[in-house]
């Protein structure tokens, strides 16, 4: 038996990073969005370990995988004898929209059920914490808003300001750091936010309005990355309703009236920028 699964990714609609905690860690609040563009699983039984191959061979199949990882968590707490895992990469690597953690959640998620689902709920939140800050939102399908260091997951109903938007997604061809950002922000202190910031959106967006999208981490990337800025103010000037950077970067979404408006935008974006990187579109 093998199971299936397609592990999507996220935007972040806020990322307020409010202080660096005495653990290492930040302490934030974001508003995280699913979106339907995915990365795919391909899991089965084994006889014994772990077999993990990837599509993309710029990617570990290693213990520095999340994959791996997750995989490894599981067969350590569950006692299962082997796991053969096969990764189809269609998202970009370092983007800022949670693909590497998604992949991690979703084997978790299906590793539970290929196995007859040994682990609850709590046992599956401790263990993506552990994997990783984004991780725990991955283990269900809502919005959500997200505190602590992001592991502290509130599901959401969908935001009535986003009901039949388009999305439109770029990445200019590299990545960023996300350890590098979050200590990056030392040199600009001034970024970080006020808590209540999160509340006051989703209020806001559940009230059908689009307003609050902001994010701490625009300040350190834009300021090593300045095609960035220039990305960005690119699509607020050619019909984006709103632009942002998504977690650590170096994506870039933009929500438009609806995906023919994305798609208008996409191309534009193209012919401005040429047709290095990678970008998506899809409805909300």
């Amino acid at each position: 038996m093998s199971l299936v699964l397609q592990s999507h990714c996220k935007v972040n609609l806020l990322l307020n990073i409010l202080r660096k905690r005495e653990d290492g860690f930040h302490e934030l609040e974001t508003i995280l969005q699913p979106v339907p563009l995915f990365d795919e699983l391909r899991i089965e039984r084994a006889s014994k370990g772990i077999e993990l191959t990837c599509s993309n061979p710029r990617l570990a199949v290693d213990e520095n995988n999340l994959v791996h990882r997750a995989a490894s968590l599981f067969l350590k707490k569950t006692k299962a004898d082997g796991i053969r895992i096969h990764l189809q990469k269609n998202l970009p690597l370092a983007a800022g929209i949670g693909a590497g953690s998604s992949n991690a959640a979703f084997t978790l998620r299906g590793l539970n059920e290929l196995f007859d689902k040994p682990l609850n709920a709590d046992e599956l939140h401790e263990m993506a914490a552990c994997l990783g800050s984004d991780v725990p939102f991955f283990l269900q399908d809502k919005p959500a808003l997200a505190t602590g260091r992001g592991e502290q997951i509130k599901p959401l109903e969908p935001f009535p300001a986003l009901q039949g938007r388009g999305l439109l997604l770029i990445h200019p061809g590299f990545g960023v750091s996300t350890p590098w950002a979050y200590q990056s922000l030392a040199k600009t202190p001034e970024a970080y936010g006020k808590p209540g910031e999160a509340a006051a959106m989703v209020d806001s967006l559940q009230t059908g309005n689009l307003e609050g999208f902001a994010n701490t981490l625009e300040a350190p990337v834009f300021q090593k990355h300045s095609v960035l800025p220039i990305l960005k103010n690119f699509l607020t000037e050619n019909g984006a309703l709103v632009s942002l950077m998504s977690g650590s970067g170096s994506t870039t979404f933009a929500i438009t009236n609806d995906r023919p408006s994305a798609e208008a935008l996409r191309a534009k974006y193209h012919e401005h920028f040429g047709q290095a990187g990678w970008s998506a579109t899809v409805a909300l």
